[in-house]
Formats: structure tokens, sequence, C-alpha cells
């Protein structure tokens, strides 16, 4: 066999694998790992005083961006938004996907944190999906303990996106990723028929700790 083509069977078998949904509370329980982990070190993270200002967050641990020439990413994570008296909502189920094309090889995980500064972006999320760059504009978002260095392209911007890959956190450009509601996980955690909307607005109960922990994971990092 020919060595690129023996590299394409072996990228396809890593993308099959890597590609594997996560189960829903397992997937909850990664992304307030990621969370924790990003907000522990202040230097480096998401500054505060943007996290207090969201309109909603969005974490997506483990996104794998694999591909041969032609390339693709996808990730299964949560949203929650905050709700009008200051709170954050239960999280929806959400994934990520997005493709490249270029000479590029391999396989890559990365987290993904979206932090969302307008009400718009909140509003095209509840409808299904969206794209960034698109639907909304977005930007790399700035790190460290306050938002005074960012540009005026990220303060503009209605998505801020942050990415974190073999221990570096940094600001990250996403446009043409799309976000689209799992509508398959959010049953199985909250019930059939329920919808993103009705789980923003604290339409569910008997919610599972590991989701609720995101959640309060949220209200401590953007606590005053």
């Amino acid at each position: 066999m020919r060595p690129i083509a023996a590299l394409f069977l072996v990228t396809l078998a890593c993308c099959t694998d890597a590609w594997a949904a996560d189960p829903p509370l397992e997937r909850a329980a990664n992304a307030v790992r990621v969370l924790n982990e990003i907000m522990q070190a202040p230097d480096k993270a998401i500054p505060r005083d943007l996290l207090q200002s969201a309109h909603a967050i969005a974490v997506v641990p483990d996104v794998i961006k694999a591909g041969f020439v032609v390339g693709g990413r996808r990730g299964e994570g949560l949203i929650a938004v905050k709700s009008t008296d200051g709170t954050w909502s239960n999280p929806s189920f959400v994934n990520l996907t997005g493709g490249s094309v270029g000479f590029q090889a391999g396989v890559s995980s990365t987290d993904v944190v979206l932090v969302f500064r307008t009400q718009r972006g909140v509003d095209s999320i509840v409808h299904g999906k969206f794209t960034l760059g698109a639907d909304a504009s977005a930007a790399a978002g700035p790190v460290g303990r306050t938002a005074q260095a960012a540009t005026d392209a990220q303060l503009k911007a209605e998505i801020l996106s942050y990415s974190r890959a073999r221990g570096l956190f940094a600001g990250v450009a996403l446009d043409g990723s799309v976000l689209s509601i799992d509508n398959k996980a959010n049953q199985a955690i909250y019930g059939e028929g329920v919808t993103p909307r009705r789980i923003f607005e604290g339409g569910v109960s008997d919610v599972p700790n590991a989701v609720v922990d995101f959640r309060d994971r949220l209200e401590e990092y953007t606590a005053p």
C-alpha cells in the first residue's frame, strides 16, 4: 500500500473512533472539568469581567480536528444562558462542527469555550443552530485578569472564542464552525419533547447533579 493511502486510512480510522459520542452525563462532567482547570489559572484564563457580562457560555471539551486534505472538526458540550435576574440557567447540550480545506493530515484534540456577548447569539442557538462568523460575529478572545487589553475587534464581536490544546489556553478563530442543539442528549437528560427554550427558562426538574454542577460553576466564576 502506498504511504499516502495508508496515512489516509489511519486518519479515517482515528476520525471514526474520536467522533464517537460521549454519554451526556460524562459530557457534563468533562465540561465542568475543563471550566475548572481553565479558571484556576487566572493570569491565563478568560477575564472575569467578560464572563460576568456574558449572555451565555458554552464549553465543548475534546473537540476533535482530523482530516486528510479535507478536514473536519467535531465536539460535544454544554451551553447555559444568563437569566434576567442574573442567575445561570440549566444547560442545554450542544454540538460543535466545522470543516476546513488544505494540506493537512492527522488528529488533534482541543477544549473550546465560547463567550456570548449579545442576546442575538443566544436567540440564534435557541432556534436550533448558527454559524460563527456568519450568523454572529466572532473573534479570538483575550486572556488574563481583565479585558482592558482587548482590541476593538474583540470588543465588538458578538462571540469570543477560546481553545486549549496541550496545556496552552488562548483565543482562537472559529469562523465557519456550526454550533447546534443536541436534541437527542437533551431528551436523554430532560425528557421527551423538552425544547432549549424550556431548559433555559427553568421549565425542567430532576436535573442530574453532574448537569447542575455546570450551572453552579458558572455561578461561582461569574460572581462579582
